[in-house]
């Protein structure tokens, strides 16, 4: 083996340490939100927490590669509506389906938000011309979420918690098609620019404190324990290392990663907290899963005139990596 069949491989294999700490990272999420839960935070308190501790750590990061917070109102202005729809109202909506629901569930319902995103590019026209396959991956990743939530069953899921999760993961669909538009700009400092969104985030969580309260119970150690882990590693670190993912891999070697996030919430929720996910539950992901990535799948993209033979753009480039970035920071 060369030096440079050397290079490749070491690249390849952290790559996949990266991607497999990433998935690891995002899929648990869902069991520390549970066990902050149950060790006596509210809803409302872990979202407020982990904002912050995530503003905080990429803030940090971003200070370090020499990035500051954006300073324009503009900016400002945007980032809170991304905060908004991408942080805030998601965390909280998670924490308060999470009481109800399985944290193993709440995982597999969060991976319909490509199926969300692309509903809403077909309602705003981003979305022309939708080819069959991904026509059928959308209604295939539907019916995996209504044999989920088996509303003619005895044993199914539709609940408030249930509607919940979904509407968490709606939001963040939301959310992409507004950074998409409004947040990607090409040079930004994705570090900074995402401390400043978590920042906005927790400024937007605040409120919800002296509604919902920030305790129910007395938080013991396990309860401090929960929401560092997801504010610092589950929100912060994923950010940084998903950056880092996009810029070796591309957007859509990164994407690959959401696959997996259901699979590891399902399984750190029966190894960790003994929850039962019936046959049912395990076949409607594996349907959402197919769907989505039917609903992943592009037509080849037509020559331009007279540019037959120019090169195509790399792989995940046309996905606006800063706007992947920036969104995925929140999941």
């Amino acid at each position: 083996m060369d030096e440079r069949e050397a290079d490749v491989n070491g690249g390849g294999r952290a790559t996949t340490v990266r991607m497999g700490l990433l998935a690891l990272l995002w899929g648990s999420t869902f069991l520390w939100i549970e066990v902050a839960l149950g060790s006596g935070l509210s809803p409302s308190g872990i979202a407020f927490v982990r904002c912050l501790l995530g503003a905080g750590v990429l803030y940090v990061l971003s200070r370090s590669v020499g990035q500051r917070l954006p300073r324009d109102l503009v900016t400002w202005g945007r980032l809170t509506v991304a905060a908004l729809f991408c942080n805030a109202l998601p965390f909280l909506l998670f924490g308060i389906g999470q009481q109800t629901v399985d944290s193993g569930v709440a995982g597999v319902l969060n991976a319909t938000t490509p199926l969300w995103s692309l509903l809403i590019g077909l309602a705003i026209g981003t979305e022309r011309g939708l080819h069959p396959v991904r026509l059928g991956g959308l209604l295939l990743g539907f019916a995996g979420t209504v044999l989920i939530f088996a509303p003619w069953g005895r044993d199914g899921l539709v609940s408030r918690g249930a509607l919940a999760l979904l509407a968490a993961a709606a939001s963040y669909a939301v959310a992409f098609a507004y950074m998409g538009r409004k947040l990607t700009v090409g040079g930004t400092a994705p570090l900074a620019v995402s401390a400043a969104q978590l920042l906005a985030a927790a400024g937007l969580s605040v409120p919800l404190l002296f509604v919902d309260g920030p305790v129910r119970a007395r938080p013991d150690a396990t309860a401090l324990l929960a929401v560092v882990v997801l504010g610092v590693f589950c929100t912060g670190i994923t950010f940084h290392l998903n950056h880092r993912l996009i810029a070796d891999e591309g957007a859509t070697g990164a994407a690959t990663v959401g696959y997996l996030l259901p699979v590891v919430s399902v399984a750190l929720g029966a190894a960790v907290l003994g929850e039962e996910i019936g046959p049912r539950v395990v076949a409607g992901m594996v349907v959402v899963l197919a769907g989505v990535a039917m609903t992943r799948r592009r037509g080849r993209p037509r020559p331009t005139a007279g540019r037959a033979g120019a090169p195509a753009a790399p792989e995940g480039r046309r996905e606006r990596p800063d706007a992947v970035s920036r969104a995925r920071s929140g999941s």
